[in-house]
């Protein structure tokens, strides 16, 4: 007993003694923005519902499908977005990004491919992307069910019904709704705004790769991506029922860019809407398994994807995807916490710069040697910045502090080889960025 009450002794005052000192301390901004939860509290289940009752009802989207006709095929469905995101405001500028796409691959004829793209314009050029796909799959009557059991990926008639009610019409409406939202929220953005439903998904992701290559070759700053695929569906094949979480994937290493992205967006929920919890994945995607936020992470940009709790593999990737598989009410809360994260993070000044121009972090141990000396870059339009601390095995931070608006701090007695540093901008309203942390690069050998 007297070992384990002077351990948790050693345990508090270490706390103590990291505690940011009084010169540094200032009011700390509010941690809820009314706007925001306006914003997140007008997400419609009815009009979700209308719009994927209408998608649905185009009989497939594969890409590879009839691109003539007016009521069926990708054709059909990519106008018809395209059409609702025009009504959807005048603020929107929407246009069709297109790429001339050769046979190769699961692509088994040359091919056109049009992302539809909606962007509403801030006031600087950063770029924050939501995706859904609205391509569909037919691999036949077991569909993904038979694939995880060991059947090969088949090929059917492109025409096949491929309704995608859940996969991903469900992550399609889910962009469709918040471009509205956003649109309308009389809001101005300090980010600019994209809203995607992207083609190609299901032969390998070749939309979402075209549009990051097209971004990174035109060096636009892309912050974040969040990917919504499979977002419906609240029972899974095993007969579980799960309407209260979502997952959330991310690439490592642990302090990637995803990762803190990741960690933000949880940070978020919980603020704007506590009933819905996310269950962060330390993993790109699900085993073997991808999705659009893989292509932008292979181009070096931040995205993470949503995907449901509890899969139903006996309807994904044929004709019983049905929207009878979707849960409006369990739709419509992971649009919240999409539409949460990304409205704080539009609103937020960019995250603080905590590397100097050769990538080496700026930490160091002064003054005394034992001390976590923090230095960084001043972000537009903060008003004062969180520090945060957590021990090196833990995965997520554990101490954060609010220390006005100062470019540098020290944590006295705190050991930076026992500690893992990082930092958030803050605004005047308290809207916060993701955290940078003090990354020490790997070794040149």
């Amino acid at each position: 007993m007297r070992a384990m009450r002077t351990a948790r002794l050693v345990a508090v005052a270490l706390v103590i003694l990291m505690a940011p000192s009084a010169h540094g301390q200032t009011a700390t901004p509010p941690d809820v923005d009314p706007r925001v939860s306006t914003l997140v509290a007008s997400i419609s289940e009815s009009r979700m519902e209308q719009l994927l009752r209408t998608l649905v009802g185009f009989g497939t989207r594969n890409t590879l499908s009839d691109v003539t006709s007016t009521t069926r095929g990708i054709g059909a469905a990519r106008q018809w977005i395209f059409d609702e995101l025009v009504k959807a405001s005048p603020k929107l500028q929407v246009n069709f990004d297109t790429h001339q796409v050769p046979k190769g691959g699961r692509i088994t004829r040359d091919v056109e491919l049009r992302n539809v793209v909606a962007i509403l314009p801030g006031r600087t050029p950063r770029r924050i992307y939501v995706s859904g796909h609205y391509d569909t799959v037919n691999l036949g009557a077991q569909g993904q069910g038979g694939l995880n059991a060991g059947g090969g990926y088949g090929n059917p008639a492109d025409n096949a019904d491929a309704p995608g009610a859940d996969d991903d019409g469900s992550g399609t409406v889910l962009v469709m709704e918040l471009a509205r939202v956003f649109a309308e929220s009389g809001m101005t953005f300090d980010a600019t705004l994209v809203f995607t439903a992207v083609a190609g998904e299901e032969q390998g992701l070749i939309g979402a790769r075209a549009h990051a290559r097209a971004m990174k070759a035109a060096n636009i700053p892309v912050q974040a991506v969040f990917n919504n695929d499979i977002v419906g569906g609240s029972t899974g094949g095993d007969g579980i029922v799960d309407g209260a979480t979502i997952r959330l994937y991310s690439e490592g290493p642990e302090d990637s860019p995803s990762r803190a992205l990741a960690i933000f967006t949880q940070r978020m929920a919980a603020r704007y809407v506590p009933s819905h919890r996310i269950r962060l994945m330390a993993r790109r995607d699900r085993f073997g398994r991808g999705g659009d936020h893989t292509a932008w992470n292979l181009e070096g940009f931040a995205a993470v994807g949503f995907r449901e709790s509890r899969e139903n593999y006996s309807m994904q990737h044929n004709a019983n995807d049905t929207i009878d598989g979707v849960s409006f009410a369990y739709l419509a809360q992971n649009a919240r916490v999409n539409a949460a994260a990304m409205a704080v993070l539009a609103l937020a000044p960019p995250p603080p710069v905590v590397a100097n121009e050769r990538g080496a972090p700026t930490i160091d141990r002064q003054p005394s040697g034992y001390d976590a000396h923090l230095r960084w870059t001043a972000s537009p339009g903060a008003a004062g910045y969180r520090i945060f601390w957590r021990q090196a095995w833990a995965p997520d931070w554990e101490h954060e502090q609010f220390v006005g608006n100062v470019t540098e701090y020290t944590l006295p007695h705190a050991n930076v080889d026992d500690w893992v540093f990082g930092v958030a901008a803050v605004d005047p309203d308290g809207h916060e960025s993701t955290i940078s942390a003090y990354v020490a690069p790997p070794p040149a050998y």
